[in-house]
């Protein structure tokens, strides 16, 4: 039967990811709309943004945060573009956007010594393939196959590369290792449930290191140029001079979504509210036959973006086309019912579902969610996927 309880939110896309509970446009009441972002009071705003940013990560001292333009994608890019060349460089690949990063690493930059290490969905590389001597580029949380790494105990503390981590659907999501973390980005429409558009570079001081010693073998766009003129870290990044006009609506919104979790235990709030959203849908896969995580091993299941495989025999047995015809069946009833949005997993990924789990999400919304997810499959596989 249809369930008679729908989620209160019923937003779990896996980016742009669900508002903090209780975000209203008053929000952003204290906007600096139509101000530059270069004056003196939407400066001092865009720096509490990363002074709030920096305390509730627990960076160290020595580290640097910057925004920069283009997203976690702009980010990681930069960071590739600035300090890749000198060594020989291992890419991670086991969702989507490592295989990005390992694509532009071995097509636009050249010359470069790139290996890939890869895995298929569903699965981590073998991660004792990882050459300390050599740089590392890799995902901490594969957004698009749910697949994470399960710690940073696989990095050498002694390692002679840079480390390169893309963690967009990670950070406020899983305690996080700074010391073997060389260069970090992320996003705030990812776990914080903030803006697109704008993404955060973390450096530490190795990173910086290399960006003053070493210049790359390639041209660097001026949107991806971390040093100035005389070869030293353009430290006007890391204090809130942004490379490019960055939104102060979003700036607002972000500063907004920061104080949230600050309120409701900082870091270590968010992490506890995250394994909770996920031991939801876990407990669920459990008691079903139909469905199952796209990720084989407990210990690398996402947190945050959950995937998931119908492993039913009919639904095996079709075609890839027409189990993805099943799943968008599945999710526009979903969406009719007003039950959940935008949980068909990604386009590059198998067909199956993808369910957002990060802090801003409710629990008891995703327990109401779980009886639409069977009325749903039970409604598509009782006429035939028809």
């Amino acid at each position: 039967m249809k369930p008679a309880v729908r989620p209160g939110n019923p937003l779990f896309s896996s980016g742009p990811c669900p508002k903090r509970p209780g975000w209203t446009v008053e929000a952003l009441a204290g906007a600096y709309f139509g101000r530059s972002h270069r004056a003196r009071e939407p400066l001092a705003r865009i720096r509490e943004l990363l002074d709030l940013s920096r305390s509730l990560l627990g960076l160290p001292d020595d580290w640097r945060l910057g925004i920069v333009p283009g997203s976690d994608t702009g980010a990681i890019e930069m960071v590739m573009w600035s300090l890749l060349g000198p060594r020989g460089v291992d890419f991670l690949s086991w969702d989507n956007f490592g295989a990005l990063w390992a694509f532009d690493g071995q097509s636009a930059l050249h010359p470069l010594d790139a290996r890939v290490i890869e895995a298929p969905y569903g699965a981590l590389p073998d991660l004792r393939r990882v050459d300390p001597a050599r740089d590392t580029v890799f995902v901490w949380n594969g957004t698009t196959s749910g697949v994470r790494v399960p710690d940073a105990d696989w990095i050498a503390a002694d390692r002679e590369g840079l480390t390169f981590c893309d963690a967009t659907s990670a950070v406020f999501a899983y305690p996080m290792d700074w010391t073997k973390l060389d260069a970090t980005s992320y996003s705030w429409q990812k776990v914080m449930g903030g803006e697109a558009g704008f993404g955060m570079l973390i450096l530490g001081p190795r990173a910086v290191e290399r960006l003053e010693s070493e210049t790359p073998p390639w041209p660097v766009p001026r949107v991806f140029r971390l040093t100035a003129a005389d070869g030293r870290l353009n430290e006007g990044i890391f204090r809130g001079e942004t490379i490019n006009t960055v939104s102060m609506m979003a700036v607002e919104d972000a500063i907004d979504a920061l104080r949230w979790i600050d309120s409701i235990g900082g870091q270590a709030g968010m992490i506890a509210r995250s394994r909770a959203n996920f031991g939801v849908i876990e407990s669920w896969v459990a008691a079903r036959e139909w469905v199952d995580f796209l990720a084989r091993a407990p210990e690398t299941r996402s947190h945050t973006s959950v995937c998931l495989s119908i492993v039913d025999p009919w639904f095996s047995a079709l075609d890839e086309e027409a189990q993805w015809g099943v799943i968008r069946r599945m999710t526009a009833l979903l969406e009719a019912e007003d039950a959940a949005y935008d949980i068909k997993t990604h386009r590059a990924a198998p067909p199956g579902l993808r369910i957002w789990c990060g802090g801003t999400v409710q629990r008891d919304d995703l327990e109401a969610l779980t009886p639409w997810l069977d009325w749903a499959w039970d409604e598509v596989r009782g006429h035939g996927g028809g």
